[in-house]
């Protein structure tokens, strides 16, 4: 899959394509629905597929101070869209002039002179240009002048996440900030993950006998709720079993939100400068500050013992 950071990295000879734009942050099961559609309609046609993308993420040049949490960094969105058979993704530079463009220059500019679009795929709900005043039946009409044409695809999947809601970005991430890791991966197809280089922390999980990999994660990411999670810890390749905790480590007095993962029955890991991913596979509990250093010893046991259980 070829991947393109601005209009200048598209090959002067790209052809036509058929092409779909959108945040795609988690690249869950409704994204899935429009980009596989997408790969679908460019087979049918005999030309490469195209998601093009945003970064930084819109809100946050139109309203700074307002990034939301990210479900998946742009590599990771990219591997994501390499599998569903996406042919090439453009990232686009997100900067204060580009979202001054106007829904028609951005549909010349984007899709017709540098894409070529063949057909243009999208959600109900697409908005473009300045202030969002681009839509799916503007995106429609300039399509007869332009030569390519617009198919609309339902997004909008449900199951039990969210007490039912339609699977979005959105309701992704708060599931993740409540700690509903299980809701969060119906929505997604997959475990929510977090990741970022190995630190050094204060080490008393070693002092204690559950040395953790303490993850410096990275900008923006989308952390779960404080607490004991079961999932994996994964490093060179090779996928753990992981008891997860995520939080200030209150036992000690601490104020430092970190991500902090124990490889369950792995001894003499130096993990140390390696990037590494950690995905949640459940809730096990809230954290707790103990009445002793015994307590905390038997819970923590304890905890290993379940997430041995549930990722078994």
């Amino acid at each position: 899959m070829q991947r393109w950071r601005g209009l200048e990295d598209i090959p002067e000879d790209w052809g036509r394509s058929v092409v779909t734009i959108g945040s795609y942050d988690g690249v869950h099961r409704g994204h899935q629905l429009i980009i596989g559609r997408a790969v679908e309609k460019a087979r049918e046609l005999g030309v490469p597929s195209v998601v093009v993308t945003f970064d930084p993420h819109p809100s946050e040049v139109v309203r700074p101070g307002s990034h939301p949490p990210l479900l998946a960094p742009h590599h990771r969105r990219a591997e994501l869209m390499a599998e569903l058979g996406v042919d090439a993704v453009l990232i686009l530079p997100f900067t204060v002039e580009f979202s001054k463009l106007s829904p028609a220059d951005f549909i010349v500019k984007v899709l017709v002179d540098k894409l070529h679009a063949r057909a243009v795929i999208e959600g109900p709900n697409f908005r473009f240009g300045h202030k969002a005043a681009g839509n799916v039946a503007f995106l429609t009409e300039l399509g007869a002048t332009y030569d390519y044409e617009v198919e609309v695809v339902d997004l909008f999947v449900s199951g039990e996440a969210g007490g039912g809601e339609p699977f979005s970005s959105t309701l992704t991430r708060r599931l993740v900030a409540e700690g509903d890791v299980t809701g969060a991966a119906e929505i997604l197809g997959r475990p929510h993950r977090v990741e970022g280089v190995v630190v050094r922390g204060a080490q008393r999980g070693r002092e204690l006998g559950f040395p953790t990999a303490n993850v410096e994660t990275l900008p923006h990411t989308a952390i779960p709720a404080d607490g004991v999670y079961a999932g994996w810890l994964t490093a060179n390749g090779d996928r753990m079993p992981a008891a997860i905790s995520v939080g200030t480590n209150p036992q000690f007095d601490g104020t430092e939100r970190t991500v902090e993962a124990y490889a369950i029955d792995r001894v003499g890991l130096d993990l140390y400068g390696l990037h590494v991913t950690v995905d949640f596979l459940a809730f096990v509990r809230g954290q707790q500050k103990f009445d002793s250093i015994d307590a905390l010893l038997v819970a923590m046991a304890d905890d290993v013992k379940r997430c041995r259980e549930l990722t078994a």
